[in-house]
């Protein structure tokens, strides 16, 4: 899937090293656990969509990187995940190592019926 010009341009734009870093490999774990999704900027931030529906979004913030998944209920999720049964986000700071392949996973099974 081709990659969105605004998406690349917002990561690179994020400033902090750290961040540009961790956005990006967020978002190829997306590419690769979706491979039909798409992207595009909404509401000031990177949103990934399957089927014109929501999966994913990466939301920076002063400290930290939120990745939040939609359509999560009735997914076990393991400690450090916040949110509402129908999506859940992981809160990402500097020197944070994500188990990117828990993500994937995750992602997967919350993306699966979309």
């Amino acid at each position: 899937m081709m990659r969105n010009e605004e998406v690349s341009n917002f990561i690179h734009n994020m400033g902090d090293g750290w961040k540009v870093e961790l956005a990006g490999k967020l978002r190829e774990l997306v590419h690769e656990t979706i491979p039909s999704v798409e992207e595009r900027i909404q509401y000031k931030k990177p949103h990934f969509l399957k089927n014109g529906h929501y999966a994913a979004v990466i939301s920076p913030s002063k400290d930290a990187i939120t990745f939040m998944m939609m359509n999560t209920s009735g997914i076990e999720f393991p400690k450090g995940f916040d949110g509402p049964p129908e999506r859940k986000s992981i809160k990402l700071k500097q020197g944070a190592e994500p188990d990117y392949a828990l993500l994937s996973t995750l992602l997967a099974q919350a993306s699966e019926t979309l």
